[in-house]
């Protein structure tokens, strides 16, 4: 992709006129619009109204150095995502590390050669603009699949409604032989399944909102897993199942409607690919690093190490001829968890089950 630079707006942040002069009439020659600012409160400043593609930052100023300025320009939210790209006579390895934890994009060393540093400004800025079109896209994107997702769930409702309604009706008068009486069964079966995976494509994109704020409170562990499990108490009954865990839990801290849908996809899972019937053992213990992990231990089968590997990829099923699932279950736990603070889990051996894990932070 050619990305044309010639209107693209650099601000250079440096006390030494002698090198503000040299970057100054080369690349206006190069055909950008150039800013330029004596000490690092200023380039602040000027970084802020004038919003640079990209901010060449000199380390050594008086006063507030490159570092410090580049640590408040990333903290500030219309600044944050500027490319920076530090100046320095130093090649210490420290200072590299150092500015590029702050999140500097690059170094260019003094005294400065020309194509270096015009090569290096365009292959950020394009970087720079790329990443901007990709979060727009994806802002439009996460728009679009949330106004159809809400399109088509008030049409669903009402199909699933009237299924179940003449389900319930012709079950109790009799009014359908047995093959069309599957049949009607079959079509509000598979309302519910595309309900379903409408709800986990909408609590995907909110997952994936990172911007977006989320109260983290003190949790009633049992009391979720309880909403959990009425939630799931039709699969339940159905293949027999015994789910055991204890009467209290260590305190996490998390956001409960998040935290409920994890165990329910827990749960699940351990229904479809438990033993026959499946037998789960829920649990949970406080580690040393503040953090609790909960459990969910099944007596299926287990799980290869290759396996394993695919399990939290989105649209992923281990067991096509097992399970009726959409393969979203696994990598929305992942998403929501790590929003949460915690990571997830497995430890599994082919013939001995598999135990799933997450964890969150301890109150």
């Amino acid at each position: 992709m050619n990305i044309e630079t010639k209107k693209d707006t650099l601000l250079i942040v440096d006390d030494n006129p002698d090198n503000i002069s040299v970057l100054f009439n080369y690349l206006k020659r190069t055909g950008f619009k150039i800013l330029i600012a004596q000490n690092g409160e200023r380039g602040i400043e000027k970084a802020e109204y004038g919003q640079p593609g990209l901010i060449l930052l000199d380390i050594m100023m008086p006063k507030m150095d490159g570092f410090e300025a580049c640590r408040i320009l990333k903290s500030k939210k219309n600044t944050k995502d500027i490319p920076i790209i530090f100046m320095t006579a130093r090649t210490d390895s420290i200072d590299k590390v150092k500015g590029f934890k702050l999140g500097a994009a690059d170094y260019i060393i003094k005294p400065f050669q020309h194509e270096e540093v015009l090569a290096r400004v365009n292959a950020h800025l394009n970087l720079y603009k790329l990443q901007q079109q990709l979060k727009i896209r994806n802002i439009q994107l996460d728009a679009f699949a949330r106004t159809v997702a809400h399109d088509l769930k008030s049409p669903l409702n009402t199909v699933i409604g009237y299924a179940d309604e003449l389900v319930e009706i012709c079950t109790e008068g009799g009014l359908l032989d047995d093959e069309l009486m599957l049949q009607l069964k079959s079509v509000a079966k598979a309302g519910h399944k595309m309900e379903s995976i409408i709800n986990a494509l909408l609590l995907l994109a909110k997952t994936r909102k990172s911007e977006e704020k989320v109260e983290m409170q003190p949790l009633d562990m049992s009391h979720i897993i309880a909403q959990a499990q009425e939630r799931l108490i039709y699969t339940i009954k159905g293949c027999l199942a015994e789910i055991n865990f204890p009467t209290t839990f260590p305190i996490a801290k998390g956001y409960a409607p998040w935290v409920e849908e994890v165990w329910a996809n827990y749960i699940s899972n351990g229904l479809k690919y438990g033993g026959y019937p499946p037998h789960l053992e829920l649990g949970a213990e406080t580690q040393d690093d503040d953090m609790i992990c909960f459990w969910v231990r099944d007596n299926g089968q287990g799980l290869s190490k290759e396996a394993q590997d695919k399990l939290f990829t989105p649209f992923t099923r281990l067991h096509q001829e097992r399970a009726d699932g959409h393969g979203l279950g696994l990598s929305i736990v992942q998403q929501i968890v790590e929003r949460l603070g915690g990571e997830v889990g497995i430890e599994s051996e082919i013939g001995q089950g598999s135990t799933f894990y997450f964890t969150l932070p301890a109150k």
